[in-house]
């Protein structure tokens, strides 16, 4: 498989390198749409969108791990910055937006299901998933990579490329899951936390793409054009990439924030209890959001919020 610059795509190895393709997004995609089809099965439904989000995502990993990506990373920096783009924001933007954790929670069994909640209650989860970490972790990988001998290694060594590029992707999935995860997250920090900690990644960001165009740094083989073109690109592509980010926080938030006349979680009706006792009978109720669908709370915090209101 031809992931270094220095190694050439050989007949077999291109054969190799699109087999991998078809298995990133198969495979997955597959698994994805059979969880789907067991929740509707079970009566529930699951927004296409979601599915499609997914699809996409694999597509999008896929497509920087290709061997058409390579090559075009071979003949410069232009096509790492695509490739790390692709692995670092689009992708797990696509990803984290199909809310797979909350599609696992729907179709694994019970006994499972508590493994997976104690594992988002953990200590280790909460700090490792903390914007601010991800963000190190996201944006601080760049900066290691870019101001580093880590670059020239990458271009030489296999192995190394394949870890740089994972970390890219998972720690893309973690930052994006931790400004805007639509999945459940005990303790998630507040809208004004996650915004800031958005803005301030996306500040570095911008802040190494300029610093890599003024210094034009690289190995001997890519001259000072191709390392300001790559710079350029890194700059308008990450701030595309965060700006959806943004949209996809403040969307979420919005679609959660109670409307006004039940704001406290206090229904308005006896058509709104009839419904919450119905829907979630004695241990939780809802909360009516702006988008019209209802969000699940917890009985003992509806009866303090009823008891507050009263």
């Amino acid at each position: 498989m031809p992931l270094t610059h220095d190694v050439h795509a050989s007949g077999d190895a291109d054969i190799a390198g699109w087999l991998l393709v078809a298995l990133v997004v198969l495979v997955p995609s597959i698994a994805y749409c059979r969880a789907v089809r067991s929740r509707r099965v079970a009566g529930r439904n699951w927004s296409r969108l979601r599915t499609a989000g997914f699809v996409i995502g694999f597509v999008l990993v896929a497509a920087a791990v290709s061997p058409a990506m390579h090559a075009l990373a071979r003949r410069g920096p232009r096509g790492h910055v695509i490739q790390h783009l692709l692995l670092g924001m689009f992708a797990p933007l696509a990803l984290v937006l199909a809310a797979p954790i909350t599609l696992l929670l729907a179709v694994l069994p019970v006994a499972c299901r508590g493994t997976v909640r104690r594992l988002l209650r953990s200590r280790v989860l909460h700090g490792l998933a903390h914007p601010a970490t991800a963000a190190v972790l996201d944006v601080g990988g760049l900066y290691l990579l870019h101001l580093t001998p880590l670059y020239a290694i990458t271009t030489t060594n296999a192995l190394a490329h394949h870890v740089v590029n994972l970390h890219f992707l998972l720690a893309g999935c973690v930052f994006t899951w931790s400004i805007a995860g639509p999945d459940p997250a005990p303790r998630r920090p507040t809208i004004t936390t996650r915004a800031l900690v958005l803005v301030a990644a996306g500040a570095a960001h911008a802040y190494l793409a300029k610093l890599l165009y003024a210094r034009a740094p690289g190995p001997p083989s890519h001259g000072p054009d191709q390392v300001r073109a790559a710079a350029q690109l890194m700059y308008y592509g990450g701030d595309l990439a965060e700006l959806a980010l943004a949209v996809a926080l403040f969307a979420i938030w919005y679609r959660r924030t109670p409307v006004s006349g039940d704001a406290a979680g206090y229904p308005d009706s006896a058509t709104e209890w009839a419904w919450r006792r119905r829907r979630c009978g004695r241990w939780c109720t809802g909360v009516r959001t702006r988008s019209g669908s209802r969000r699940r709370t917890s009985h003992a915090s509806s009866i303090r919020t009823t008891r507050s209101s009263a």
